[in-house]
């Protein structure tokens, strides 16, 4: 072996060295990092996401749970039918309200012809205002949520997680996850604020307290 290839090798094998040492000891370096923003017992973290999402432009509507039926029906505005996913509870959705079901799947033509969706949530997350679904029972298909005008959504607030950290940990990985923030909106063409482009132009939140 050359001289200066013993050098190199040498070098390295010392620099390899220094690095595990510096990783041990940072190892034992104390770190006392923020693991949550937003403290539940400090902080309503309900009334936070009700006030980010109405950031987002989105309407929110803070009711009781014996109400929901009457609120639905308010939400409702425009004339037509209404998808509802399998799951939904029946006792939301108020007689009078002609709905559709998803069974067999509806066609995007179908689905753009419908009046808006109603659908429940997986978990919503106060810091960013999110809601996130992972299409289970009262939650349907993506394409339910994608595609019809007016998206209205149920939020229990036991539902309501504190930031991204304490949502992820309620949802399943292997399970496909819509994140919801706002109605949907582009500024690419001239900065101007375009809605509805990319998903639902309305978002309508009632929020279970």
């Amino acid at each position: 072996m050359s001289a200066a290839r013993e050098e190199i090798l040498a070098r390295i094998r010392a620099a390899s060295a220094a690095a595990a040492c510096s990783a041990s000891s940072q190892e034992a370096l104390p770190r006392d990092y923020l693991r949550a923003h937003h403290d539940p017992a400090e902080h309503d973290i309900v009334a936070l996401f009700a006030e980010r999402t109405a950031d987002y432009r989105a309407v929110v509507e803070r009711v009781a749970d014996a109400d929901v039926a009457a609120a639905v029906a308010r939400a409702l505005v425009v004339p037509g039918r209404y998808v509802v996913p399998a799951g939904l509870p029946s006792e939301w959705i108020p007689d009078h309200i002609e709905t559709a079901l998803d069974d067999p799947p509806l066609s995007p033509a179908e689905l753009d012809q419908m009046a808006g969706v109603i659908t429940s949530c997986a978990v919503a997350i106060a810091e960013t205002g999110t809601i996130i679904l992972d299409h289970g029972p009262g939650q349907g298909r993506r394409a339910l949520t994608l595609v019809p005008d007016f998206h209205l959504v149920v939020v229990r607030a036991d539902q309501v997680a504190a930031d991204l950290s304490d949502a992820f940990a309620r949802l399943t990985p292997s399970r496909p996850h819509t994140l919801i923030s706002g109605p949907s909106a582009t500024s690419d063409i001239e900065l101007i604020r375009v809605e509805g482009v990319h998903g639902p132009r309305t978002l309508h939140i009632l929020l279970l307290s």
